[in-house]
């Protein structure tokens, strides 16, 4: 991944909104959420998840298809995945053995305010 691919990715999810939208697009798979649905599920006005979403899509993190009347909008993991790749190809000195525990990715609990 490009870095210049890299900065507009992080400053995409650098929004609490967006980053919520990313995240529960990935958490819904590939086939994806409607427009709609999300704005129900966060909170969020149409209008203004519009603007996030196109800033979500101009950074390559998600993909919208029309259905009927519906847009539908997927995350990217192609590029999730390589953002990740990017940010930690080089852990460690890039030598996994050495210190692949504290380089692996942990399980986070959700806090309180995410699990309601």
């Amino acid at each position: 991944m490009e870095k210049l691919s890299v900065v507009a990715a992080l400053a995409a999810l650098a929004q609490d909104n967006r980053l919520d939208v990313f995240r529960l697009l990935v958490q819904a798979g590939p086939s994806g959420v409607p427009a709609g649905q999300v704005a129900t599920a966060l909170g969020i006005p149409p209008n203004t998840l519009s603007f996030h979403f196109d800033r979500l899509r101009n950074a390559g993190l998600v993909t919208v298809r029309r259905e009927g009347r519906s847009m539908i909008y997927a995350a990217q993991y192609d590029t999730m995945n390589a953002l990740v790749g990017f940010l930690t190809e080089n852990c460690c000195r890039g030598v996994p053995a050495e210190g692949a525990a504290s380089c692996a990715p942990k399980a986070v609990r959700k806090s309180v305010k995410e699990r309601a």
